[in-house]
Parts: structure tokens; sequence; C-alpha cells
């Protein structure tokens, strides 16, 4: 597999790139341990005409600056001071867009991610939301603004298909502030994928929804 290239993140379109990584593997490698999961849930947020969005209005923080760059950067915010929440920053410089990864389902390392998460079995939930999945990989703020073509954390491609009936739409998380852009039909999560499990072995992942 190989690392999706910096032109899928300079694509305008973010609620399409947003469906476009369902499937692909996000990866970390940190004091030299790879951990990594299939992304199987995500929101986008369209910067400055979204309410929904940190940048809404063209708002500039020392935070969200890293949202003002080219695309291919990771944007990664503390969340009720606890979550650390992992976000890949998308379109050209001057437009914040961003797409939320709200789960993923471990393959890569999975014995490191339990420990991370402190628990000792596999299941939907392990990585089932954005700050779990986060505490899972070792994401962290810290590592906001880095790039995702590193070799700390990046995106590969999978050659996992994901149809239009394995997807769920519907609207975002947590934003009822943002009015009608609550609404906005902008969350894929992936129903059910057939993707290779640790030890090979082949199975069906079921995503709770």
């Amino acid at each position: 597999m190989t690392k999706l290239a910096l032109e899928f993140y300079l694509q305008p379109d973010v609620v399409a790139i947003s469906r476009d990584l369902l499937g692909k593997l996000l990866m970390t490698r940190i004091d030299g341990i790879e951990t990594g999961g299939i992304i199987t849930e995500t929101e986008a947020y369209a910067g400055p005409e979204d309410r929904a969005s940190h940048t809404y209005g063209n708002r500039r923080t020392e935070r969200t600056e890293v949202m003002f760059q080219n695309g291919g950067l990771a944007y990664i915010y503390l969340c009720y001071g606890i979550h650390h929440l992992f976000n890949v920053v998308t379109n050209v410089e001057r437009i914040p867009h961003a797409v939320l990864v709200r789960a993923i389902h471990p393959i890569i390392g999975v014995p490191k991610i339990l420990a991370r998460r402190n628990n000792n079995k596999l299941s939907n939930r392990l990585c089932g939301g954005p700050g779990t999945l986060s505490q899972g990989l070792g994401l962290h703020t810290r590592f906001s603004g880095m790039s995702l073509l590193s070799d700390t954390i990046w995106i590969e491609e999978t050659g996992i298909s994901i149809t239009d009936d394995q997807i769920i739409t519907g609207k975002r998380v947590g934003v009822e502030y943002a009015g009608v852009d609550a609404h906005r039909p902008w969350r894929f999560r992936v129903k059910t994928l057939k993707i290779p499990l640790p030890k090979g072995v082949q199975g069906d992942v079921r995503i709770l929804v």
C-alpha cells in the first residue's frame, strides 16, 4: 500500500474527500512502533461558510492557523480538555477546509492500540470515536501541523472500494449551535465492510450505528 499523494488533499470538495477517506488506512509511527486502522467514519467541515467549523467567518487563532495552510496537514485539537481529535486539512492555502476522522477499525499494531486504550479486547468500540481513535493511535495535539506525507502520521490507499449502499450519511455530531449548518449531511459511516483482520483472518467488520 502507498501513502496518499498531496494532490488528494488539495482537492476543492471537502465533502467528497470526507467520503473518499472511508476505507483508507490511517497510520502512525511513534517511538518506532507502527499502529493503524481502516477509516470507518468521517465528517466534513467547510471553513468560512460553515457555522460548525472552527474557522467560520475566516476566524484565525493560534490553534486554527494550520487550517489556513495547504492541505495535507494534521489538525489536532483538544476537546473538553480531554480528547485529542484528529482532522485532515484539505484544499489549498487560505481555504480552511478539514475532515474530522471519527472512527477507525484497528488492524496494525493492535496489541499497542489495546495497551494505549487500557483494554484487552478488539471490538467496534475500541477506536469507535474521535477521542478513542486518537488515544489508540497515539495522536496528540503536539502533532498538529505535521505533514501527512511524513513518516509519523500518514494515510494509505488500501484498494478497498466503498459503495454507496455501504455508507450511512447523516448530520454531524455535537454541532447543534451551528443552526441550519448542523443539519448538513456531511457525516459518513461505513455499515459493513470486509477487511483483513489481525493475523490474516478475513471477516465482517460490523460498524456500530
